[in-house]
């Protein structure tokens, strides 16, 4: 397990948190791995009957480390996964309840995966953003589909093509969240949900789930077109030329 990524259990509750703060918990590979493996552990044993996402204090997650994100990786292969395609997979497919508390940023991925979410609580403070035409890059985990079925076509091409910030005001007129709580409380108030939901009927559960959901199969199929085309736009003069900037090392002002 990731030293970045806190896992414990209570209550029929697994709670997740991103721990690196230093970083805006930006997500690594190692990170992922301990994301994926936390997911697979909650799914396969009984006793855990919800999944609660959390960040630090002050950040849930500022998206996907660059440095790490742009260094060569191993081509996916369905036989061995690299860890980010089983975190993916591992949080669309979860079948039990997943609650998310969001203290503060929540970009790119840290945004994308509150889409997962059933249901997502964030502070006044939170800021939200799917950046990643600005990177070179397309939407993540499902977000090309999701977006606008969350909030219009209109609305999603707002925001995924400009990729602006919205507030947590923003987030939750367009659904992104469904209550805004403050920092003192946010935790509590998610961990009281996620145990409330783990005492009720867990098939009943996890039915209802099912039938909230976006028709599954089309689902899975934007995230494996959506994963291509990344790989594809990581090598892209376009997308090299931009992330090469976004690590430059800024010059300091004497």
């Amino acid at each position: 397990m990731s030293e970045h990524i806190r896992v414990s259990v209570a209550d029929g509750v697994c709670t997740v948190a991103m721990h690196r703060p230093e970083k805006k918990n930006a997500l690594t590979r190692d990170m992922y791995a301990g994301l994926a493996e936390a997911i697979e552990r909650s799914a396969a044993d009984p006793e855990i009957r919800c999944l609660l996402l959390t960040g630090t204090e002050e950040i849930f997650c500022a998206g996907n480390d660059i440095a790490d994100f742009r260094s060569p990786r191993p081509l996916d292969d369905p036989n061995t996964p690299t860890p980010s395609r089983r975190f993916y997979f591992g949080l669309a497919n979860f079948e039990k309840p997943v609650v998310a508390a969001v203290p503060g940023l929540a970009i790119g991925i840290g945004c994308t995966m509150l889409l997962h979410a059933d249901i997502v609580y964030a502070a006044p403070e939170a800021r939200f953003r799917l950046p990643f035409v600005d990177l070179g890059l397309v939407p993540e985990l499902g977000a090309s589909m999701l977006v606008p079925w969350l909030v219009g076509k209109h609305r999603a091409a707002e925001l995924l093509l400009l990729g602006d910030f919205f507030d947590a005001a923003a987030a939750e007129r367009m659904g992104f969240v469904n209550r805004i709580l403050d920092r003192g409380e946010l935790l509590p108030h998610a961990a009281a949900t996620a145990r409330a939901l783990a005492q009720k009927p867990q098939e009943a559960l996890r039915i209802t789930k099912r039938l909230l959901r976006p028709d599954m199969p089309p689902m899975l199929a934007r995230m494996e077109e959506e994963r291509e085309l990344i790989a594809e736009r990581l090598r892209a003069p376009e997308t090299q030329a931009i992330m090469a900037h976004v690590l430059k090392p800024k010059s300091t002002a004497r």
